[in-house]
């Protein structure tokens, strides 16, 4: 069908160029004269001979040739050119008949007649009929004439006569007197001048009429000869170049046309002017030869246009095509990219938060991917539209079409399947969980109930009910039987969901199995009273309360969106106060305060989970509805320029936070679900992971300043409504720093329900190890902000401890008053402690908001650890120490702010300069124990390098006690930090 159609198509602008040839051709090959007006425009002015229009009798075409005195006088050339052009201006139907020669010789002499006669008959290059000669009128002259012509007469022997006229009135026997020209005694209007200027403007008509036609001619051929091009900027360049070329040669056809138009009506002005008027046959001749020109370009240009329509329909039609191709190449690689992402949204989640979280993921996919399905399917319509337009390419375009609309279905059945197997996940986790829920009501309800009030018939009898009456809602809480749950979600169930619904069945059965026990011994404390229980004074330890906060005291903190652990916490808290109210009112079995304490740890647990996949959520949601947009061609027009190429400082390592918890850590809390008291390994075997909220935290002041500065950007605000999140990105980034001090809230609950479970040690542990991480990411934030330092903090080792302290000076060198001065005044300092050296910097105002409250130090001075020494106790005051330097040279009393913090730094100390003296120690043993097997002989004693060792770990050993020093060996190994000037004090 498409080789029809561009057959058909070509033929018809084959057929359509033929046409505007031929035209073009009947223009180029006629008319054509040997000389023009415009080139012998001189001698025609001189009038030496004329075609004034006028006819003999038979029609034949009158020149005359006027009285000119300087006739012998024109050059031969000049004189042959102006009969030439005047013989070929007739029609050659007029031209056939032969021409009338009137010559005028009037007042001439006879002997210049004969040579005009004689020079005109030898010269003439077109057929003559007659000759008329007006002989001179002079009487002497006219006598001669006679006489001269009877015994010349065969000098004018000529083709056709040549008759001697005495007078005009004898000429107009010959020709009529309409025909001659007023000097002729006629009545023919003529104007020399006025014929001079319409030849011309005639004759240019023409020419310009076949250049128009040659024009036309040769772009016709370009437009015959254009082959498609394969590519829409090509085509676009090809369509738009022809039309500029078409509308130019439009322009100049118009041109020409407006030329004739007004030469015609230049033409017609006499007859206009006068309706009386006669036109002579030339004057007709001139309009004919006019209209006819006009004619035959009327006639070229519909050829043209018409041909000229079906190479624009050509092209178009092709730049359609390259459009349509193009759109169908982007379109198909963007769905089939669409296709690879889908087939990537596997997971069936692990969790009803997470399944939720998977299908606004998958709404959100579909919402962003509805574009290219949209633009898929206004592809295919546009493609139809183009073969209901009987476009040449139809074979081509119509498979396209229906490929367009495979993958558009293809894309809607696959997205209908993943919201399927995702909502009968849904299902499936909402029934888990509801299942785990009743499981831990039921286990709530064992727990609450007290036991000295059961131990009475009517308290046992009650206690039944409420467990009966319990057992009764399971029927539409629990899973009734594996085998429907296996067929009902065999598609979804994955090993890992597998194991989880197993795991929900067994806790149910074993609950179950617990109700059955418990009904057993209240069914016997119903049936048969024994004695009565009486009541006991409770432990003491039961009467203990934990200095921990609870759960419920630091959930307050969190972010929005946590309604569903808000109600869990009430049974949670009910179960506490309800367990402590039984300890307090009657001591209950060691099995008993177990399987409460186990309730408390599994809470704790629940509470730990589902702050964690909500953490992982929010985190997710910044980093694709935030982050990932900042990438988006769509949103760049809503980004302010301080925004740009900004994305890593604004959210740091974020989203190498999120693929830690996401992937591994998340995972492995849920491995602990059924033994809360062994999570504690969980975090002691990823603790070096944690280490990655410290490099976050440091980049936090960069970014609280960044978004101050751009918090008022449109594309924040786009986001955030895109998100549906009621607080601005600013809160969303403060969640990792949230999270990583909210571990050691949870562990320090996990760890006081768990004291005496195998995992306590490990809590333990854990919580240490999060005190320090949260501890070294303080310090680390103090640390970048000291200014003022030469050298590389990282050459003095790890940063100890930090802390403010009033700090006095006394230096043995100086100045007595300055001395006094610095003894009595204390100055502000703030110290940080290093493996190496201990700094003293000034701490300057807090100035801004958020991070940037953050104080800043400047550095004053540096004390190399290997010259140090300390005093731990100076007399009137227990909360100073000194640090001293060089041999007391340069003495510190340090006053901390309490006891405490005095014994941390001085203990703190103490371990440094202990680890140095026993690298001392190795050190010296080390170089003994290669000179004795160096030397053969021992070495007299005072040479003995083993003795100054010896000496050197001994007076060490001195200055460990009191007060404690590694003053007198400095190890080269180890740098010295720079120093400041003792005047910046």
């Amino acid at each position: 069908m498409t080789l029809s159609l561009v057959s058909l198509l070509s033929r018809d602008i084959a057929a359509l160029w033929l046409v505007l040839k031929t035209r073009a051709d009947e223009i180029m090959h006629q008319d054509i004269v040997p000389l023009c007006a415009a080139d012998i425009q001189e001698q025609l002015k001189r009038r030496f001979a004329y075609l004034s229009g006028g006819r003999g009798q038979d029609g034949s075409p009158v020149i005359t040739f006027p009285d000119y005195p300087a006739f012998s006088e024109i050059p031969d050339k000049e004189f042959q050119n102006v009969m030439t052009y005047l013989t070929s201006i007739p029609s050659l139907q007029d031209a056939g008949i032969g021409f009338i020669l009137v010559i005028d010789r009037r007042q001439d002499k006879w002997t210049s007649v004969k040579a005009s006669v004689l020079r005109i008959a030898a010269s003439f290059p077109a057929n003559l009929q007659l000759v008329l000669v007006l002989r001179p009128t002079g009487f002497f002259q006219r006598t001669l004439s006679d006489i001269a012509f009877k015994f010349n007469r065969d000098d004018f022997k000529m083709k056709v006569p040549v008759i001697m006229l005495s007078s005009v009135p004898e000429l107009h026997g010959y020709i009529d007197k309409s025909q001659l020209t007023e000097d002729l005694g006629g009545t023919l209007d003529y104007c020399h001048s006025r014929w001079l200027c319409h030849r011309t403007a005639i004759e240019s008509f023409a020419l310009m009429v076949k250049q128009t036609a040659q024009m036309l001619q040769s772009f016709g051929t370009e437009l015959a000869e254009t082959e498609l091009p394969n590519d829409v900027q090509s085509t676009s360049s090809v369509l738009s170049t022809h039309t500029e070329k078409k509308h130019k040669a439009k322009d100049d056809l118009q041109l020409a046309l407006k030329e004739g138009q007004r030469i015609l009506e230049s033409l017609r002005e006499p007859l206009a002017e006068s309706a009386t008027h006669s036109v002579n046959q030339d004057q007709l001749d001139s309009q004919a030869t006019v209209q006819r020109l006009l004619a035959q370009l009327n006639e070229t240009e519909a050829a043209f246009d018409e041909f000229w329509a079906k190479h624009q329909q050509k092209l178009q039609q092709c730049l359609q095509l390259r459009h349509f191709e193009q759109g169908f190449r982007e379109v198909k690689a963007t769905l089939d990219a669409v296709s690879q992402k889908i087939a990537t949204f596997t997971d069936v989640g692990n969790s009803l938060a997470h399944v939720e979280h998977l299908l606004r993921s998958l709404a959100s996919f579909e919402e962003k991917s509805s574009v290219a399905v949209e633009r898929a399917r206004a592809l295919a319509l546009e493609g139809q539209q183009l073969i209901e337009n009987k476009h040449y390419a139809v074979d081509s375009i119509h498979p396209k079409c229906e490929e367009l609309r495979h993958l558009c279905h293809q894309f809607a059945a696959e997205i209908d399947r993943r919201r399927g197997l995702l909502s009968k996940s849904r299902e499936l986790h909402s029934l888990l969980e509801t299942s785990m829920r009743w499981c831990d009501e039921g286990i709530y309800l064992l727990a609450s109930q007290p036991v000295d009030k059961c131990q009475s018939q009517d308290g046992a009898e009650a206690a039944l009910q409420e467990i009966e009456k319990f057992l009764e809602t399971g029927a539409e809480n629990k899973i009734q039987e594996l085998s429907e749950i296996y067929k009902e979600y065999e598609t979804i169930l994955n090993q890992d969901l597998l194991e989880h619904v197993q795991k929900v069945f067994q806790k149910q059965e074993s609950m179950q199995e617990m109700f059955h026990r418990r009904q057993a011994s209240l069914k016997k404390l119903a049936a048969k009273q024994t004695r009565p229980v009486q009541p006991v004074a409770p432990r003491p330890e039961a009467l203990t309360k934990s200095p921990c906060p609870s759960p419920g005291s630091w959930r307050g903190s969190e972010s929005p969106g946590s309604e569903g652990s808000a109600l869990r916490r009430g049974p949670y808290r009910r179960a506490k106060s309800e367990m402590s109210e039984n300890r307090q009112g009657r001591g209950s079995s060691t099995g008993d305060e177990e399987e409460g304490l186990a309730i408390l740890r599994r809470h704790v647990m629940n509470e730990l989970l589902d702050t964690e996949r909500a953490y992982v959520e929010e985190l997710l949601s910044v980093l694709e509805g935030y982050a990932a947009e900042m990438e988006n061609p769509l949103m760049t027009h809503l980004i302010s320029t301080g925004l740009h190429n900004k994305k890593d400082v604004l959210f740091g390592n974020m989203e190498e936070i999120y693929h830690f918890h996401n992937r591994i850590f998340l995972r492995e809390l849920e491995s602990c679900t059924d033994c809360p008291e062994l999570v504690g390994r969980c975090f002691l075997e990823r603790m070096e992971d944690f280490q990655i909220y410290e490099k976050y935290c440091q980049n936090k002041p960069r970014s609280e300043s960044l978004w101050r500065q751009c918090s008022d950007c449109p594309f924040f605000q786009e986001c955030q409504k895109k998100l549906d999140h009621k607080l601005s990105l600013d809160s969303y980034l403060l969640k990792p720093v949230q999270r990583i001090t909210k571990y050691q809230l949870l562990l320090k609950e996990m760890l006081k329900y768990s004291r005496n479970c195998q995992g306590a040690e490990d809590l333990q542990e854990a919580l240490s190890s999060i005190l320090g991480i949260l501890k070294a990411v303080n310090d680390s934030m103090h640390l970048i902000a000291i200014t003022g330092y030469d050298g590389n903090l990282s050459d003095l080792g790890k940063l100890l401890m930090q802390g403010s302290f009033s700090v006095w000076t006394d230096h043995k060198k100086g100045h007595t008053k300055v001395k006094e001065l610095a003894r009595f005044k204390p100055m502000q300092r703030h110290l940080f402690l290093h493996e190496k050296a201990v700094l003293f910097c000034k701490k300057r105002e807090e100035s801004g908001e958020g991070y940037e409250k953050a104080p800043s130090y400047s550095y004053k001075q540096s004390l190399n650890m290997t010259a140090v020494g300390i005093t731990e106790n100076v007399k009137g005051d227990a909360k100073k120490f000194e640090i001293w330097y060089n041999a007391r040279e340069e003495v510190y009393i340090i006053q901390a702010p309490t006891p405490e913090i005095k014994a941390a730094w001085v203990n703190e100390i103490r371990k440094v300069l202990t680890s140095q003296l026993q690298a001392c120690r190795e050190a010296s043993q080390h170089r003994t124990l290669e000179q004795s097997h160096s030397l053969p002989l021992p070495a007299p004693s005072s040479t003995s390098p083993s003795r100054g060792g010896t000496r050197n770990v001994k007076k060490l050993e001195e200055r460990k006690t009191d007060p404690l020093s590694l003053e007198g060996y400095v190890s080269s190994s180890l740098p010295k930090p720079p120093e400041k000037g003792k005047e910046a004090w």
